[in-house]
């Protein structure tokens, strides 16, 4: 079955704790949660702090989007702080086999990240010590963005390279991901659906959540 994980960017942070609770008691299965320092995306999210706060007050699976130029100084912090999953940007900088060796080592799942322009090849280097890839189908920095197209040829290209080579690392896509694209997602070779304001913004968010996983 397709994994559910809510970008809790969209949240309403005045209820940060009990949407997160409401999301996972009606089905979702992991959180993620973006972090943003506003010279790699230009745009500023949450951090350490909130991550340490909300996993102190939730028991969740953390996957943690690290939308940041030089995310190898903070790895340790965020692990620290309660990231089960930690999720790079190959076009951040640093040696992504030895952060992404750094992070499993710590016992934590690894997992790398394109941006729309970046074509699914440049993940085939490290595909055999991945636990997840995501793909953007949105430019990052910003929620609410309508899906790109052009993602769904580079899901399939990485589902057909991962039975190829018998790899079984899971594929997520995020961005604009509605349940009127979503089926087109999973169809195309995704596991992991990420949503934000279909989700939070729901008026029925646990019929939401149900109706994404029933794809």
């Amino acid at each position: 079955m397709i994994k559910i994980a809510p970008s809790v960017l969209a949240c309403d942070f005045s209820r940060f704790g009990d949407e997160c609770r409401d999301v996972l008691s009606s089905g979702a299965d992991w959180l993620h949660f973006d972090v943003m320092d506003g010279v790699f995306v230009p745009n500023l999210s949450l951090g350490i702090g909130e991550l340490r706060s909300i996993a102190s007050a939730v028991d969740a699976f953390y996957d943690v989007h690290l939308m940041i130029a030089d995310p190898g100084q903070y790895l340790d912090a965020f692990i620290a702080a309660g990231a089960d999953l930690l999720n790079l940007h190959i076009e951040a900088s640093g040696d992504m086999a030895a952060l992404t060796a750094h992070i499993k080592k710590a016992g934590k799942k690894a997992a790398l990240t394109i941006k729309p322009a970046t074509p699914a090849e440049a993940f085939f280097p490290y595909l055999s010590c991945l636990d997840m890839v995501l793909v953007m189908s949105v430019e990052p920095g910003f929620g609410g963005q309508s899906f790109m197209e052009s993602a769904l040829p580079k899901i399939a290209l990485l589902a057909q390279e991962r039975a190829r080579r018998g790899l079984d690392f899971d594929i997520q896509v995020d961005g604009g991901i509605t349940l009127g694209n979503a089926a087109r997602v999973i169809e195309a070779g995704a596991d992991i659906l990420v949503a934000g304001s279909a989700i939070f913004g729901a008026q029925d968010v646990a019929g939401t959540v149900q109706a994404f996983k029933a794809l």
